[in-house]
């Protein structure tokens, strides 16, 4: 962690740099940039994977414990007439990390995470390495990238093969290595696109890209290839609602629970329910469920089923913007809630 001291000196140069390296960064570059957000890159991938039939999910290994400090200077030399700034660029990257037990880990490679420069420093990198490297020998092969995530996307398989192995000896000419495992050629099937093939899916910035039924203007159903909140991302959330415990937080208020929740749920719902937010539905019942269990413990009266059901419907109907996900999602797991009790 930088002390407060770096913080403020690598604020300053973070500014200095993203007002020169901004204007000359790729369009399709989306990670840490004024006006761009992660959900823009999805929506670009999304609009693309139904153009093009197969993709190359990147997987940079360890970028920010990778980055060649030599590059590095000079990627921030080339964008700064400001030696101040080249020299506290080299003085943060080659800066000694302390480990817990006081002992100090001396760097040759790597950027600091965390701080208020390395999403600049990253990007300026990435920009050299692969963006404006892709700009000139993929010129027609259109991408988007996240800090070190990135797909790529091709005509035919053959084309993507290529491109992978490209990319690959690309990030090994500048100190980088591409995961052996996590990069893969998908397939994007879809009803339309026959064929089988090893790889027919992939997880984009918290969104698993595959198959999903969709509904045309007419009413028909078929297969798209579409973007919609990945398996680890579900649990991952699904883990912070069971910490939350809300059917023992008896001590609080419905407007207290809802005080408590509605900000992180909001938040939940705006990023990934953004694409096929049924993905989200089990979940956002399952916090009703909770909420039904808590109705049930905190009033007497309510504990019997029944009366308990009449009393949610009764709340939901009355205030259906109490809680955020109410404006998605209503009911509660009903059959779940009895058999956990």
């Amino acid at each position: 962690m930088p002390t407060i001291a770096d913080r403020v000196a690598q604020t300053v140069v973070a500014r200095r740099l993203e007002g020169k390296v901004e204007a000359i960064f790729h369009p399709d570059s989306y990670g840490y940039r004024p006006n761009r957000s992660a959900l823009d890159a999805v929506a670009a991938c999304r609009r693309r994977c139904w153009k093009y039939d197969w993709a190359v999910d990147l997987d940079v290994q360890a970028f920010f414990d990778s980055v060649d400090h030599d590059l590095m200077i000079k990627a921030v030399a080339a964008n700064t007439d400001l030696p101040w700034v080249v020299l506290y660029v080299r003085r943060w990257l080659a800066a000694p990390m302390q480990q817990p037990d006081g002992t100090l880990q001396q760097r040759d490679r790597g950027t600091p995470q965390g701080s208020a420069v390395s999403p600049v420093l990253a990007n300026l990198f990435l920009h050299y390495a692969f963006d404006a490297w892709m700009g000139r020998v993929f010129p027609a092969v259109p991408f988007e990238r996240y800090a070190d995530d990135g797909v790529v996307h091709c005509v035919s398989e053959r084309q993507a093969r290529y491109v992978r192995r490209a990319i690959g000896d690309r990030m090994a000419q500048v100190g980088l290595r591409l995961h052996p495992d996590k990069t893969r050629v998908v397939y994007c099937k879809d009803g339309s696109r026959r064929g089988s093939w090893e790889h027919t899916s992939f997880t984009f910035l918290g969104y698993t890209f595959r198959a999903r039924p969709a509904r045309g203007p007419g009413g028909n159903v078929f297969a798209a290839f579409l973007p919609a909140i990945s398996k680890e991302a579900l649990k991952r959330l699904s883990r912070t609602v069971r910490r939350w415990q809300l059917h023992r937080r008896t001590e609080l208020s419905f407007a207290e629970l809802a005080e408590m929740i509605n900000p992180v749920v909001r938040g939940w719902m705006q990023y990934y329910g953004a694409f096929y937010r049924s993905a989200l539905s089990m979940l956002l019942a399952r916090i009703n469920t909770y909420l039904v269990r808590w109705t049930r413990k905190k009033y007497r009266r309510l504990r019997a089923h029944r009366k308990a059901r009449a009393a949610w419907e009764r709340v939901t109907a009355q205030f259906p913007g109490y809680f955020a996900h109410w404006a998605w999602v209503r009911h509660p797991l009903m059959i779940k809630m009895a058999r956990a009790e």
